[in-house]
């Protein structure tokens, strides 16, 4: 490994990328509930608040919406805020500032402003957080014009896209799986960015296109490496931006494998899947695939609080390697 690349946790990696951009920049700052000398919810802010002092590592009162709020206005007047949802259901109590405002001022107002606002959301199952903390809601921002989405699945992609939104000059909405913050991974050193809008290849392969997202492209790697015992070669391709979605890359390997199958933790219905799948089916990609598209989501109830229901609401390496063998040896 080159001595410039570290091996950093997911939770490290977006720490190291907050504190450059906060070093190079004295307009990017810090909100959100407990991210101060608690460190953060999952302890991500760690001691950026000893670093950078209370002026711009803000914690907030425990209101969404207002802070939201502060976070668009500071952002309109020309800040650089990063302001972290305690968890990404939280998201909801703030809907008005990041739907109605956020995402809509520059269309409104002739593209005369900008609203460089990047905002965090921890989100995910996995913790036994239950039903009111667990969801996946990267869909529904998703769905709203003037967002940008992204979803970073490794260390490496998680600081190099929280560098590139901190630099964007529309409001990015950054979906971190709490499952990952732990996880560990080369991150060089210094100033990078991973380009939003471009998904990524991270296997190769032949016989089927598996689509993933966040926490289930290592979940999708792991069961391309099962069937590639038993001879079934998968392509994964990791999407990392829900918005403006890459879609050149997924029908480039759909035309490729003649097979495609989606794989995301959120809800099965109106999920990321039934997009990408819409697209493929709407585009020169159709005319080559060998079987019907597969979709692989929760199900459809909220998250459970008991640990086997919980896992058992969301996609696990055997479910995706089932649906896999049967997509790929033609039983669907």
């Amino acid at each position: 490994m080159d001595a410039a690349v570290r091996e950093l946790s997911y939770a490290q990696a977006i720490q190291e990328a907050m504190a450059l951009a906060m070093e190079a920049d004295d307009r990017v700052f810090l909100m959100g509930e407990d991210i101060g000398v608690y460190g953060g919810a999952f302890q991500v802010t760690g001691d950026l608040v000893e670093r950078f002092g209370t002026d711009r590592v803000m914690d907030t009162p425990i209101s969404e919406l207002g802070g939201a709020g502060v976070a668009v206005g500071a952002a309109v007047t020309g800040m650089r805020p990063i302001f972290e949802f305690q968890f990404s259901d939280f998201a909801t109590l703030g809907m008005e500032q990041i739907v109605n405002q956020a995402a809509k001022m520059r269309f409104m107002l002739g593209g005369e402003v900008s609203v460089p606002l990047v905002m965090r959301f921890p989100a995910g199952s996995g913790t036994g957080a239950a039903a009111q903390h667990s969801q996946s809601l990267e869909a529904w921002l998703g769905h709203v014009p003037g967002l940008k989405v992204i979803q970073p699945a490794t260390p490496h992609d998680a600081k190099g896209m929280l560098l590139a939104a901190v630099a964007d000059p529309d409001p990015v909405m950054i979906f971190e799986h709490k499952l990952l913050y732990k996880m560990k991974g080369p991150v060089p050193e210094g100033h990078y960015t991973v380009p939003i809008g471009k998904a990524e290849i991270c296997r190769a392969g032949r016989d089927l296109t598996v689509v993933a997202t966040s926490i289930m492209v290592h979940k999708a790697l792991e069961a391309a490496e099962t069937l590639a015992g038993e001879g079934i070669d998968i392509e994964v391709v990791d999407l990392r931006t829900i918005r403006p979605m890459d879609k050149q890359t997924v029908i480039d390997s759909v035309m490729k494998t003649s097979k495609l199958l989606c794989v995301y933790e959120a809800v099965k219905t109106l999920g990321i899947g039934a997009e990408v799948s819409a697209m493929i089916a709407e585009s020169e990609a159709f005319d080559y695939l060998d079987a019907p598209i597969v979709r692989l989501g929760g199900a459809e109830t909220p998250i459970p609080y008991n640990p086997d229901l919980e896992k058992a609401t969301v996609p696990q390496v055997p479910d995706i390697v089932a649906a896999a063998r049967d997509l790929a040896k033609g039983v669907r």
